[in-house]
């Protein structure tokens, strides 16, 4: 229920401030507007002031919406109004009404992210995990355990890290631009701080997946390595491990977090058997050794070594939060990268340097509409902009039937000094409807593939 009601409210908000933007527009150009509707099919709820002005209703189909104005293209328009009509408007009046829109959607981004910001909100720290045996991270010389307390793509130009979601955040970015990203850490003892650089260039990244972070060697964020619950016919608490045991050290290797404690255990594993080591551990203050024999299972065609044990306690939490300024600031910003990387993957999507199952569909979206409401109101929030900043950004690409391609016509128009043809907009709405109808299909698909995979 929660995802249903989730994703309802999130449809409506995007699509009632998108059509908002094209009825404020149209109203400030002097066109007279009809109906606003959030929705289609049969009416749920309807209100208008007096015939005279604009009927607002609430449609039983969410996935869209349209504002109708006054225009001598639909239907006859007495000569007394026909100065309100959104076809005898300048070009540049009717390229504001149509973009208003999309840019109603970067407006409400860049708020939302500001009101994340404002509100504060419980972030993991930015402290580094153990790297990945062979990553990127591990040959600049990181060891997990460090705090990373600013970065940038130039040395000179270092910004702070305050989360690690920031942190993500330019591993995303540079991945993704081919840029090597510089960090400042701060080691484990007070006043040790160095310099690391990540040559994210040399991954020639095309996509974002958990495989890329790999290739980083940056999977989350530190995990100290204390055990959480334990099943009663686990090895780990067969063995004398209890809850609350926080490991040292697996054999010879010295363990810095969970997630590095999680992968030793899982290779613990040779000719079907379970490989026993020596655990050094620290229970309540005190150090002891504890002989472990993890028990192997099969996970499709690997077999690896479990001990029945929570391994990892949570991350370290900080809270981050900005002024007013500072916050709207940094709204503009993420809106703007976000934007940014949305067109750069669905360029690359374009010209197959990137798969399609990037694409998402209207499954997938209330799935992660549903996970996020349920983590919080500055989650909900920030996936609301994120749809919020595609859904702009997808309704100024020139496709015929969407805002852009309306906004190609103009430009066509202010060109060449005429409107495209009758004949030229059907048949290039027939070819937009055409293209969203297997861009719709492919995300579709993608959302079963996800959903029943």
């Amino acid at each position: 229920m929660l995802t249903i009601l989730a994703f309802l409210a999130a449809l409506t908000l995007l699509i009632a401030v998108h059509e908002y933007g094209h009825y404020r527009m149209a109203v400030a150009c002097g066109v007279k507007v009809l109906r606003f509707s959030v929705g289609f099919g049969r009416v749920l709820c309807r209100w208008q002031r007096s015939p005279a002005h604009t009927e607002f209703v609430l449609c039983a189909f969410p996935l869209g919406g349209y504002v109708r104005m006054l225009d001598e293209r639909e239907a006859p328009v007495p000569p007394e109004s026909r100065h309100l009509a959104f076809n005898r408007q300048s070009l540049s009046a009717r390229a504001l009404i149509v973009a208003a829109g999309p840019v109603a959607n970067l407006v409400l981004a860049v708020l939302l992210y500001a009101a994340i910001n404002w509100g504060g909100v419980q972030l993991p720290s930015a402290v580094l995990p153990t790297p990945v045996p062979a990553s990127l991270a591990q040959a600049a010389g990181l060891q997990g355990g460090e705090l990373v307390v600013q970065a940038g793509f130039e040395a000179d130009d270092l910004e702070p890290v305050l989360s690690f979601e920031d942190l993500s955040w330019w591993l995303t970015r540079g991945a993704l631009q081919g840029r090597d990203v510089y960090l400042l850490v701060q080691g484990a003892r007070a006043g040790s701080v160095a310099e690391r650089v990540l040559p994210l260039s040399k991954l020639g990244a095309q996509e974002v997946n958990p495989e890329l972070f790999r290739r980083i060697g940056i999977l989350g964020p530190h995990s100290p390595a204390i055990l959480g619950d334990l099943l009663p016919d686990g090895a780990a608490l067969r063995d004398g491990l209890r809850r609350g045991d926080r490991v040292l050290r697996l054999g010879d290797i010295p363990i810095t977090d969970g997630r590095q404690l999680r992968e030793l255990i899982r290779q613990q594993v040779q000719d079907g058997q379970g490989i026993g080591a020596t655990w050094q551990i620290e229970r309540l203050g005190q150090a002891m050794s504890v002989w472990v024999t993890p028990e192997v299972k099969n996970e499709g065609d690997t077999q690896v070594a479990r001990i029945g044990a929570m391994v990892g306690a949570a991350p370290a939490m900080t809270w981050v939060h900005y002024g007013p300024v500072q916050g709207l600031w940094r709204g503009a910003v993420k809106t703007w990268e976000v934007s940014a990387l949305t067109l750069r993957m669905m360029g690359r999507m374009v010209v197959g340097e990137a798969s399609v199952k990037n694409l998402s569909g209207p499954l997938t979206i209330a799935d992660y509409a549903g996970r996020s409401a349920s983590m919080g109101w500055s989650a909900y929030l920030g996936f609301l902009a994120l749809i919020s900043v595609s859904l702009g950004v997808l309704n100024l690409l020139p496709l015929p039937v969407l805002d852009g391609g309306h906004l190609m016509y103009y430009l066509w128009e202010g060109l060449s000094g005429k409107a495209v043809s009758d004949a030229w907009l059907d048949y290039l709405q027939r070819a937009g409807i055409g293209i969203l109808a297997i861009m719709m299909a492919i995300a579709l698909f993608n959302d079963l593939t996800r959903l029943l995979g």
